[in-house]
């Protein structure tokens, strides 16, 4: 999929290697992640996924949109997605993990405007200078 291949050309040219942690489309097919696509008229617009860390804790994964429908709403739509997802299935908190500095600033500026807030590594991850974490919880 070319949408996933960009995204992770992005993720590994303003990351350090060892904090890349998007994920590629073999990995995105693994137990526990589910895999989703915006499209219009079959073009493909955007993509994201949702891990499950435990019963009640999920990650957001691999979100992308495509350059040619940013600024469409496209990354918002995705990310309600995935929040309803988890909603659905019971989580009562959803985490992800972003970049740093320019290049991720309109992901980090969606998220915020969603209400996620800062927090500590989750997970399996360690606190890294190129890495930012986010969490939030969910109502019923």
């Amino acid at each position: 999929m070319a949408l996933l291949e960009r995204h992770l050309e992005f993720a590994y040219a303003n990351s350090p290697h060892a904090d890349v942690h998007a994920l590629d489309a073999t990995r995105l097919t693994a137990d526990g992640i589910s895999f989703f696509s915006v499209r219009d008229d079959g073009e493909l617009l955007g993509v994201g996924a949702i891990k499950e860390l435990d019963p009640t804790h999920g990650e957001l994964k691999s979100m992308h949109t495509a350059i040619a429908a940013r600024g469409r709403g496209v990354g918002r739509l995705m990310v309600n997605h995935l929040l309803s997802v988890a909603a659905a299935r019971g989580y009562t908190r959803v985490s992800l993990e972003t970049g740093v500095g320019d290049a991720f600033a309109p992901a980090l500026g969606l998220y915020d405007s969603i209400g996620f807030v800062r927090c500590e590594p989750f997970a399996d991850y360690v606190p890294s200078e190129h890495s930012t974490f986010m969490t939030m919880e969910l109502t019923t």
